[in-house]
């Protein structure tokens, strides 16, 4: 199967299950050219040294987490690693550890999701291939640990003297590969990414006292950063998605949320963390409300924009998304079209016409008070399943047999859906 069209199938299965597809994002963005112009620019920047980061904005149905993940997208195709961080209650804005961990457990590369490992691998191997080339083959194997494990102190030096845990880990993760002991190698992952329970056994060889916590979650981003960068990557972005749910939160932690931003943005313009980029998320609330990042001065003066007229800027700190609408939606269901003919046979234009998509997305829409913004995600599950029957059968009209009946959707729909949502008796 060509890659084509195993990525055709890809995004037809993820719109079939109402969720946004893993890649080929490209194939279905409708509208967002210039916002993906903007954020692949300031990633060229981060890719050459540099630190930058960017607030996306916009209200429910207005297409951030499409954005958001073809943002991470565009990002891989540079050559950057990805992580995804969803704040939430049980993941708050305000605790550092959750997001490093969050960042550690989804860290994607092009070629591999959970490459944490696959990234510190690349990059031991890439200390040992510059050793060999300096020192000739002439080395034997203990030799090359050593030159290695020297190699990791000096590398990792100025995280080190801020903590010596993540030089003393990795040692300990390269010693138990060369050794073959893959369970202790496991537990040195485990600890790196900060996850809960990792045994006394672990801490006792690598001579480490404690965990990952609060106070040096953000020294340890910085080393593992260092580590994709020598992997081979070509930077680390970061999507902090949701992050609206932070305005819940009673106001010291919420402020120490907000503290949080401050700082990255700081750290950022500062030079700090070269070879990072950041996504923030939120709706028009988190932003100008009052239990949003108004309440913070120093967060809001750096990141409020500028906004006199009709001609929005992205290059400004906000990137702010206009709701989706049906000129929109018919373009997408008509690139859904051409995604399904690579994936299947070419769509039947005469049963699936324009104007038949026209009349769905009203009947939809019907259903959720007009709020096109409200129903992409329903509406392209509802219209995957017509194309399915359409190239299924050929005595199927859609004209005749598609009625949207909301009632198969009961436990499915999510809070912003329900809410719009035309009660029938």
């Amino acid at each position: 199967m060509d890659e084509q069209k195993l990525e055709s199938l890809n995004i037809i299965n993820a719109l079939r299950r109402g969720t946004v597809p893993a890649s080929g994002l490209e194939r279905i963005a409708v509208g967002l050219d210039v916002e993906e112009d903007v954020i692949a620019t300031q990633l060229d920047y981060v890719s050459s040294g540099g630190g930058d980061l960017k607030f996306i904005r916009g209200d429910y149905g207005s297409g951030k987490t499409f954005l958001v993940a073809r943002s991470l997208e565009i990002a891989r195709e540079k050559g950057f690693a990805t992580a995804h961080v969803i704040i939430s209650p049980s993941s708050p804005l305000h605790k550092l550890k959750g997001i490093y961990q969050q960042i550690c457990g989804s860290l994607r590369t092009k070629e591999d999701e959970h490459a944490l490992k696959t990234v510190i691998d690349n990059w031991l191997y890439a200390i040992e291939e510059r050793i060999i080339q300096v020192t000739g083959e002439g080395m034997d194997e203990q030799g090359l640990e050593t030159a290695t494990e020297r190699e990791i102190e000096s590398a990792l030096a100025g995280i080190s003297e801020m903590n010596s845990s993540l030089a003393a880990a990795l040692r300990t993760y390269y010693r138990a590969n060369n050794t073959g002991d893959f369970q202790l190698a496991q537990s040195a992952i485990g600890w790196l990414s900060a996850e809960p329970n990792i045994g006394r056994d672990f801490k006792q060889k690598a001579a480490i006292k404690g965990d990952i916590d609060e106070t040096v979650a953000f020294v340890f981003l910085k080393g593992i950063v260092k580590i994709i960068i020598g992997s081979g990557c070509r930077g680390l972005a970061v999507a902090i998605d949701e992050a609206e749910i932070t305005q819940s939160s009673p106001r010291a932690t919420r402020e120490k949320g907000y503290s949080l931003i401050r700082q990255v943005v700081d750290s950022l313009d500062g030079g700090e963390m070269p070879h990072c980029y950041f996504l923030v998320t939120g709706t028009p609330s988190l932003f100008e409300g009052p239990r949003g990042f108004r309440s913070l001065p120093a967060l809001f003066d750096r990141i409020n924009v500028v906004q006199t007229d009709k001609f929005r800027n992205p290059r400004q700190p906000q990137i702010i998304l206009s709701r989706f609408n049906t000129t929109k939606l018919e373009k997408v269901a008509l690139k859904v079209c051409d995604i399904y003919s690579v994936a299947y046979k070419e769509v039947d234009r005469e049963r699936i016409s324009h104007r038949f998509i026209r009349a769905m997305i009203s009947k939809v829409t019907g259903k959720f008070g007009g709020r096109v913004d409200i129903i992409p995600r329903i509406f392209l599950k509802e219209f995957v399943d017509v194309l399915d029957k359409c190239e299924l059968y050929e005595d199927y009209d859609p004209w005749a047999a598609y009625e949207f009946d909301t009632a198969r959707l009961k436990g499915e729909l999510r809070e912003e859906e329900e809410a719009v949502m035309t009660i029938e008796f």
